[in-house]
Protein backbone atom coordinates (compact mmCIF):
# COMPACT_ATOMS: atom_id res chain seq x y z
CA UNK A 1 0.00 0.00 0.00
CA UNK A 2 1.28 3.36 -0.96
CA UNK A 3 0.51 5.65 2.07
CA UNK A 4 0.25 9.51 2.31
CA UNK A 5 1.87 10.39 5.93
CA UNK A 6 1.28 14.08 7.23
CA UNK A 7 3.79 15.18 10.42
CA UNK A 8 6.05 12.44 9.03
CA UNK A 9 9.01 13.85 10.49
CA UNK A 10 8.03 14.34 13.94
CA UNK A 11 8.63 12.26 16.85
CA UNK A 12 5.32 9.74 16.52
CA UNK A 13 5.47 9.94 12.39
CA UNK A 14 9.05 9.39 12.25
CA UNK A 15 8.39 6.07 13.87
CA UNK A 16 5.08 5.87 11.66
CA UNK A 17 7.18 6.04 8.64
CA UNK A 18 9.73 3.38 9.82
CA UNK A 19 6.82 0.80 10.77
CA UNK A 20 4.85 1.14 7.49
CA UNK A 21 8.28 0.87 5.44
CA UNK A 22 9.31 -2.02 8.01
CA UNK A 23 5.59 -4.13 6.85
CA UNK A 24 6.32 -3.46 3.45
CA UNK A 25 4.36 -0.32 2.56
CA UNK A 26 5.62 2.84 0.70
CA UNK A 27 5.05 5.82 2.00
CA UNK A 28 4.33 9.47 0.82
CA UNK A 29 5.59 11.87 3.94
CA UNK A 30 4.46 15.78 3.95
CA UNK A 31 7.39 17.67 4.12
CA UNK A 32 7.91 21.65 4.75
CA UNK A 33 11.34 22.08 4.12
CA UNK A 34 14.40 20.79 2.76
CA UNK A 35 15.93 19.15 5.40
CA UNK A 36 12.49 17.06 6.08
CA UNK A 37 12.71 16.06 2.27
CA UNK A 38 16.13 14.34 2.91
CA UNK A 39 15.37 12.83 6.30
CA UNK A 40 12.50 11.08 4.32
CA UNK A 41 14.38 10.24 1.74
CA UNK A 42 17.05 8.89 4.04
CA UNK A 43 14.53 6.63 5.46
CA UNK A 44 13.40 5.18 2.50
CA UNK A 45 10.37 7.12 2.00
CA UNK A 46 9.12 9.43 -0.83
CA UNK A 47 8.72 13.44 0.42
CA UNK A 48 6.04 15.49 -0.94
CA UNK A 49 6.71 19.22 -0.32
CA UNK A 50 3.21 21.01 1.27
CA UNK A 51 2.18 21.75 4.85
CA UNK A 52 -0.95 22.12 6.91
CA UNK A 53 -1.82 24.94 5.86
CA UNK A 54 -1.28 23.90 2.19
CA UNK A 55 -4.12 22.26 1.07
CA UNK A 56 -3.49 21.77 -2.54
CA UNK A 57 -0.26 19.88 -1.21
CA UNK A 58 -2.81 17.60 0.81
CA UNK A 59 -4.83 16.82 -2.15
CA UNK A 60 -2.39 15.71 -4.35
CA UNK A 61 -0.62 13.72 -1.82
CA UNK A 62 -4.01 12.05 -0.91
CA UNK A 63 -4.65 11.25 -4.78
CA UNK A 64 -1.21 9.72 -5.21
CA UNK A 65 -2.09 7.22 -2.15
CA UNK A 66 -3.89 3.89 -1.16
CA UNK A 67 -4.26 5.11 2.09
CA UNK A 68 -3.51 8.18 4.85
CA UNK A 69 -2.27 8.72 8.23
CA UNK A 70 -2.51 12.27 9.74
CA UNK A 71 -0.46 12.65 12.58
CA UNK A 72 0.48 16.30 12.25
CA UNK A 73 -0.95 19.06 14.21
CA UNK A 74 0.55 22.67 14.98
CA UNK A 75 1.44 22.55 18.75
CA UNK A 76 0.90 26.73 19.05
CA UNK A 77 -1.04 26.44 22.52
CA UNK A 78 -0.75 30.75 22.74
CA UNK A 79 -2.65 30.51 18.89
CA UNK A 80 -4.76 27.47 19.39
CA UNK A 81 -8.04 28.62 17.79
CA UNK A 82 -6.24 28.99 14.29
CA UNK A 83 -4.18 25.47 14.78
CA UNK A 84 -7.88 23.99 15.54
CA UNK A 85 -8.87 25.27 12.61
CA UNK A 86 -5.73 24.43 10.40
CA UNK A 87 -6.27 20.88 11.46
CA UNK A 88 -10.07 20.36 10.99
CA UNK A 89 -9.70 21.96 7.09
CA UNK A 90 -6.46 19.64 6.34
CA UNK A 91 -8.65 16.39 7.78
CA UNK A 92 -11.95 18.23 5.81
CA UNK A 93 -9.52 18.19 2.64
CA UNK A 94 -7.79 14.60 3.13
CA UNK A 95 -11.37 13.08 3.25
CA UNK A 96 -12.76 14.89 0.21
CA UNK A 97 -10.01 13.42 -2.05
CA UNK A 98 -10.94 9.69 -0.47
CA UNK A 99 -14.50 9.92 -0.75
CA UNK A 100 -15.95 6.86 -2.78
CA UNK A 101 -13.17 4.98 -2.66
CA UNK A 102 -12.20 2.31 0.12
CA UNK A 103 -8.96 4.26 0.71
CA UNK A 104 -8.48 4.62 4.82
CA UNK A 105 -8.19 7.56 6.83
CA UNK A 106 -6.94 7.60 10.00
CA UNK A 107 -6.59 11.43 12.03
CA UNK A 108 -4.99 11.23 15.25
CA UNK A 109 -7.09 12.22 18.38
CA UNK A 110 -5.93 12.39 21.96
CA UNK A 111 -7.57 10.54 25.07
CA UNK A 112 -7.98 13.92 26.84
CA UNK A 113 -10.67 14.39 24.17
CA UNK A 114 -12.78 11.28 25.14
CA UNK A 115 -15.75 12.16 27.37
CA UNK A 116 -15.58 9.43 29.99
CA UNK A 117 -18.75 7.41 30.78
CA UNK A 118 -16.95 5.53 33.55
CA UNK A 119 -13.27 5.76 35.25
CA UNK A 120 -11.71 4.69 32.51
CA UNK A 121 -11.83 5.96 29.11
CA UNK A 122 -12.90 3.99 26.63
CA UNK A 123 -13.05 3.83 22.90
CA UNK A 124 -16.63 3.73 22.76
CA UNK A 125 -16.94 7.33 24.93
CA UNK A 126 -17.83 9.94 22.13
CA UNK A 127 -15.55 13.07 22.14
CA UNK A 128 -16.02 16.00 25.11
CA UNK A 129 -17.94 18.36 22.43
CA UNK A 130 -16.71 21.33 24.43
CA UNK A 131 -13.35 20.83 23.62
CA UNK A 132 -11.99 22.88 21.11
CA UNK A 133 -10.30 20.18 19.10
CA UNK A 134 -12.59 19.14 16.70
CA UNK A 135 -10.25 16.49 14.73
CA UNK A 136 -12.78 13.70 16.11
CA UNK A 137 -15.88 15.77 15.09
CA UNK A 138 -14.44 16.25 11.58
CA UNK A 139 -13.19 12.43 10.93
CA UNK A 140 -16.93 10.98 12.19
CA UNK A 141 -18.36 13.53 9.82
CA UNK A 142 -16.49 11.73 6.46
CA UNK A 143 -17.41 8.15 7.84
CA UNK A 144 -20.89 9.57 8.12
CA UNK A 145 -20.51 10.51 4.37
CA UNK A 146 -18.76 7.14 3.39
CA UNK A 147 -15.26 8.09 3.84
CA UNK A 148 -13.43 4.96 5.61
CA UNK A 149 -12.30 7.51 8.34
CA UNK A 150 -11.31 6.40 12.00
CA UNK A 151 -9.75 7.82 15.07
CA UNK A 152 -6.66 6.96 16.74
CA UNK A 153 -6.37 8.23 20.61
CA UNK A 154 -3.28 8.48 22.09
CA UNK A 155 -2.13 9.26 25.70
CA UNK A 156 -1.24 12.68 27.05
CA UNK A 157 2.37 10.88 26.90
CA UNK A 158 3.71 9.53 24.38
CA UNK A 159 7.06 8.50 25.26
CA UNK A 160 10.65 6.96 24.00
CA UNK A 161 13.87 8.34 23.14
CA UNK A 162 13.12 11.69 20.94
CA UNK A 163 10.27 12.99 23.06
CA UNK A 164 9.54 16.14 23.66
CA UNK A 165 6.46 16.39 24.97
CA UNK A 166 4.92 16.89 28.37
CA UNK A 167 7.20 14.81 30.64
CA UNK A 168 10.42 16.33 28.66
CA UNK A 169 8.31 19.92 30.09
CA UNK A 170 8.00 18.51 33.65
CA UNK A 171 12.12 17.87 33.73
CA UNK A 172 13.01 21.11 32.51
CA UNK A 173 10.99 22.86 35.03
CA UNK A 174 11.75 20.77 38.04
CA UNK A 175 15.73 21.83 36.78
CA UNK A 176 14.44 25.83 36.55
CA UNK A 177 12.77 25.51 40.17
CA UNK A 178 15.05 22.97 41.97
CA UNK A 179 12.32 20.59 42.43
CA UNK A 180 10.10 17.98 41.12
CA UNK A 181 6.13 18.34 42.07
CA UNK A 182 2.73 16.48 41.97
CA UNK A 183 -0.66 18.83 42.39
CA UNK A 184 -2.43 18.07 45.42
CA UNK A 185 -1.97 13.97 46.72
CA UNK A 186 -0.42 13.34 43.20
CA UNK A 187 -2.53 10.36 43.10
CA UNK A 188 -4.27 12.06 39.26
CA UNK A 189 -3.14 9.40 36.57
CA UNK A 190 -2.07 9.67 33.36
CA UNK A 191 -2.04 7.36 30.41
CA UNK A 192 0.76 6.62 28.27
CA UNK A 193 2.18 4.41 25.34
CA UNK A 194 5.67 4.39 23.79
CA UNK A 195 6.06 6.00 20.10
CA UNK A 196 6.84 2.44 18.94
CA UNK A 197 3.79 0.89 20.25
CA UNK A 198 1.41 3.60 19.01
CA UNK A 199 3.47 3.65 15.27
CA UNK A 200 2.57 -0.21 15.19
CA UNK A 201 -1.22 0.29 16.12
CA UNK A 202 -1.19 3.05 13.40
CA UNK A 203 -0.10 0.41 10.78
CA UNK A 204 -2.84 -1.89 12.08
CA UNK A 205 -5.78 0.34 11.90
CA UNK A 206 -4.44 1.54 8.38
CA UNK A 207 -4.69 -2.53 7.37
CA UNK A 208 -7.48 -3.31 9.82
CA UNK A 209 -9.60 -0.56 11.05
CA UNK A 210 -13.16 0.15 10.78
CA UNK A 211 -14.89 3.45 9.55
CA UNK A 212 -16.05 5.50 12.48
CA UNK A 213 -14.50 3.57 14.53
CA UNK A 214 -12.36 5.23 17.50
CA UNK A 215 -9.19 3.29 18.48
CA UNK A 216 -6.75 3.85 21.61
CA UNK A 217 -2.83 3.98 21.90
CA UNK A 218 -2.93 2.81 25.54
CA UNK A 219 -0.47 0.75 27.16
CA UNK A 220 -0.30 2.35 30.62
CA UNK A 221 -3.93 3.00 31.61
CA UNK A 222 -2.60 5.16 34.21
CA UNK A 223 0.42 6.26 36.07
CA UNK A 224 0.18 8.23 39.19
CA UNK A 225 1.63 11.94 38.64
CA UNK A 226 3.63 11.89 42.08
CA UNK A 227 4.84 8.53 40.94
CA UNK A 228 5.95 10.40 37.51
CA UNK A 229 7.32 13.34 39.76
CA UNK A 230 9.38 11.05 42.29
CA UNK A 231 11.30 9.40 39.69
CA UNK A 232 12.09 12.77 38.10
CA UNK A 233 13.28 13.92 41.52
CA UNK A 234 15.77 10.59 41.74
CA UNK A 235 17.33 11.33 38.57
CA UNK A 236 17.60 15.27 39.08
CA UNK A 237 18.43 14.78 42.91
CA UNK A 238 16.05 17.12 43.85
CA UNK A 239 13.56 17.30 45.94
CA UNK A 240 10.03 15.88 45.38
CA UNK A 241 7.10 17.99 46.43
CA UNK A 242 3.30 18.71 46.51
CA UNK A 243 1.59 21.93 45.09
CA UNK A 244 -2.07 22.88 45.75
CA UNK A 245 -3.96 24.20 43.02
CA UNK A 246 -3.78 27.17 43.50
CA UNK A 247 0.26 26.87 43.29
CA UNK A 248 0.46 24.52 40.59
CA UNK A 249 -0.02 26.99 37.96
CA UNK A 250 2.61 29.51 38.99
CA UNK A 251 4.77 26.38 39.25
CA UNK A 252 3.74 25.09 36.46
CA UNK A 253 2.80 27.38 33.88
CA UNK A 254 0.16 26.10 30.86
CA UNK A 255 1.43 22.79 31.59
CA UNK A 256 -0.65 22.45 35.31
CA UNK A 257 -4.29 22.02 33.81
CA UNK A 258 -3.03 19.12 31.79
CA UNK A 259 -1.06 18.06 34.82
CA UNK A 260 -3.57 17.98 37.72
CA UNK A 261 -6.55 16.32 35.43
CA UNK A 262 -7.47 12.58 36.35
CA UNK A 263 -7.56 10.67 32.82
CA UNK A 264 -6.75 6.93 33.14
CA UNK A 265 -7.60 5.16 29.41
CA UNK A 266 -8.17 1.90 28.57
CA UNK A 267 -6.75 -0.32 25.10
CA UNK A 268 -8.63 -3.39 25.86
CA UNK A 269 -11.19 -3.08 22.65
CA UNK A 270 -8.36 -2.02 20.71
CA UNK A 271 -5.93 -4.85 21.94
CA UNK A 272 -9.37 -7.50 21.15
CA UNK A 273 -10.82 -5.75 17.51
CA UNK A 274 -7.00 -5.25 16.28
CA UNK A 275 -4.22 -8.26 18.17
CA UNK A 276 -2.15 -5.04 19.43
CA UNK A 277 -0.34 -5.72 22.06
CA UNK A 278 2.15 -3.22 23.69
CA UNK A 279 5.96 -4.62 24.15
CA UNK A 280 7.64 -1.95 24.69
CA UNK A 281 8.77 -0.22 28.10
CA UNK A 282 6.27 1.63 30.21
CA UNK A 283 6.44 5.11 30.82
CA UNK A 284 8.08 4.84 34.18
CA UNK A 285 10.61 2.18 32.96
CA UNK A 286 11.50 4.55 29.77
CA UNK A 287 11.66 7.70 31.95
CA UNK A 288 14.67 6.12 33.86
CA UNK A 289 16.85 6.01 30.68
CA UNK A 290 19.85 8.35 30.28
CA UNK A 291 17.72 9.98 27.08
CA UNK A 292 15.04 11.58 29.10
CA UNK A 293 17.88 14.02 30.98
CA UNK A 294 19.65 15.42 27.89
CA UNK A 295 18.13 17.77 26.40
CA UNK A 296 14.58 19.26 27.90
CA UNK A 297 14.62 22.61 27.85
CA UNK A 298 12.84 22.91 24.66
CA UNK A 299 10.24 20.61 25.21
CA UNK A 300 6.52 21.28 24.38
CA UNK A 301 3.65 19.07 23.64
CA UNK A 302 2.93 16.89 20.85
CA UNK A 303 -0.65 16.62 21.15
CA UNK A 304 -3.92 17.73 22.79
Amino acid sequence: MRVFVTGSTGFIGTAVVRELIDAGHQVLGLARSDAGAKSLIAAGADAHRGSLEDLESLRSGATAADGVIHTAFIHDFSNYGPAEEADRRAIETLGGVLAGSDRPLIVTSGTLLAQPQASLATEEDAPNPSFPRKSEAAALALAARGVRASVLRLPPSVHGNGDHGFVPRLISIAQEKGVSAYIGDGLNRWPAVHRLDAAHLYRLVLEKGTAGASYHGVADEGVATREIAEVIGRQLNVPVVSKSREEAADHFGWLAHFFGIDSPASSTLTQERLGWRPVQPGLIADLKAEHYFEHTADAVPLHG
